[in-house]
């Protein structure tokens, strides 16, 4: 018996893991905390 690679089916295997990978490392990430200057702020819009 001759053991064939489903190419088709690994492709959309590797496709689904990485959208996958993706998407945990998107939902895991923090954004950067800036050290914000709120009256700074406040001045800007003053203006």
């Amino acid at each position: 018996m001759a053991v064939t690679t489903l190419k088709r089916k690994l492709k959309r295997k590797r496709l689904k893991q990485t959208t996958r990978v993706i998407k945990i490392k998107q939902l895991s990430a923090k954004p950067v905390i800036k050290n914000v200057d709120v009256e700074e702020l406040k001045k800007s819009f003053e203006k």
